[in-house]
């Protein structure tokens, strides 16, 4: 908690009488609301920040899906499984899919791709394309932002399609409360991929196209890379606890409370789920009889008779998106994730670290902005780098002469502060 002697901070953004009507009839339940918002933050229209600070204290209730992987590897198919499986059981579905875009245009180019199939006409999965506006990561912060409006309309699960671009796909971390790595069978890039700094960043590693050639050998290197990270690697999840191993809470039972969509402290209170979907793990006849789509014998509870710590290990589970195969194991991660989150209290941890992010980066951004303005007034950066060439002048003055200005405007207000203080 901050100390009696930290500076106030500015009220929010006044909401225009539009915007406050808009905010209104998102938070009542309506989709075009809803859909009206996410296109004034993806555009940056004037006035989005008062409507996501607006949208801030009724934030906290979604549990946010990240799933990220290199193209090819069936992600969009998957996330069609994933939320026909979420409305099965009874819960709410935000898809947010982050598309490549054009770095001059910053549209998404493959716009509001009709690849719902599953869900064509449910209301209650509202699906939205997004431009990544140039971040490698694939998440930039209008997404952030969007996930925010979904979490306050009221969706209980909120997931990110993600562009796949390797290390960058940290900015997933950020947004998302749980992260899935999908590879593909015998896809040796995809695993390289891993090694260099994806791994890292996985809650769960999927599989996927199981019934392809080479799927049990990328599950074992998977499952190497897992407890190698687990030996050592310090990274965002490195010795969380595996779904299986929280049977009381995740694949034995609903463990992230979607089902009456109450949430207790912004969070899910760990009641079942719609009609009880995933009692004693049914994924259907037979599929962990078969040699894929349902899990790897990773995330079995006899691999995890040796575990005593209270920390999350990764599952690695096998999936055929077409068929739907594997779909409701995956879920049960996520779920044990969620209940791991929150009985551990990393959930508090988790979100400490992405608003600090968060901060930073709209800081950094607003910082730059004033002085990407200064450097206009100077006759733009492309002068002040001739004038230095020409040794008028050098890189620090120039930096001193752009910054001082905001640095004297700081220094004026925590002046001001100080003397309300006295």
């Amino acid at each position: 908690m901050a100390g009696s002697d930290a500076p106030a901070f500015a009220d929010a953004p006044t909401l225009s009488d539009d915007d406050a009507a808009l905010v209104e009839d998102l938070l009542s339940g309506s989709h075009r609301a809803l859909a009206r918002v996410i296109t004034k933050i993806e555009n940056r229209t004037p006035g989005y920040r008062a409507i996501v600070s607006a949208l801030h204290e009724h934030t906290g209730g979604a549990d946010v899906i990240g799933i990220t992987g290199s193209p090819g590897a069936g992600k969009s198919t998957l996330v069609d499984k994933l939320a026909a499986a979420y409305r099965d059981r009874g819960d709410t579905v935000g898809v947010i899919a982050v598309d490549p875009s054009s770095p001059y245009t910053g549209g998404a180019v493959l716009g509001d791709r009709i690849r719902m199939g599953s869900n064509v006409g449910d209301m209650d999965v509202f699906f939205r394309s997004m431009s990544a506006r140039g971040q490698l990561g694939g998440l930039s912060t209008a997404t952030a932002d969007a996930v925010k409006a979904l979490d306050a309309f009221g969706k209980d699960v909120v997931v990110l399609e993600t562009v796949g671009a390797g290390q960058n796909e940290v900015d997933v971390v950020r947004t998302a409360d749980t992260v899935a790595v999908l590879v593909q069978p015998g896809s040796g890039d995809d695993v390289q991929t891993l090694k260099a700094g994806i791994l890292e960043i996985g809650d769960v590693f999927v599989v996927n196209k199981a019934d392809m050639d080479g799927a049990q050998r990328t599950v074992a290197e998977l499952e190497e890379m897992v407890h190698r990270r687990e030996g050592g690697t310090t990274g965002r999840g490195a010795g969380h606890h595996g779904a299986a191993s929280m049977a009381s809470t995740g694949a034995g039972g609903s463990a992230a409370g979607h089902g009456d969509g109450h949430h207790d402290g912004g969070h899910h209170d760990g009641g079942n789920h719609g009609d009880g979907h995933h009692d004693g793990g049914n994924h259907g006849d037979g599929h962990h009889a078969s040699d894929h789509a349902g899990g790897s014998g990773h995330g079995e509870s006899d691999a995890r008779a040796g575990d005593s710590d209270d920390s999350w290990t990764p599952d690695v589970l096998e999936t055929i998106a077409n068929s739907g195969e594997g779909v409701e194991a995956l879920i049960e991660a996520f779920d044990g994730h969620a209940a791991y989150l929150r009985e551990s209290g990393e959930i508090e941890v988790t979100e400490r670290r992405r608003y600090a992010a968060e901060i930073r980066t709209l800081v950094r951004a607003d910082v730059g902005a004033l002085a990407t303005a200064e450097i206009e007034r100077y006759g733009g950066i492309d002068r002040l780098a001739e004038r230095v060439r020409d040794r008028e002048t050098d890189p620090y003055a120039v930096a001193e002469a752009i910054v001082g200005p905001i640095a004297d405007c700081v220094d004026e207000e925590r002046a001001a502060d100080d003397e309300r203080d006295d």
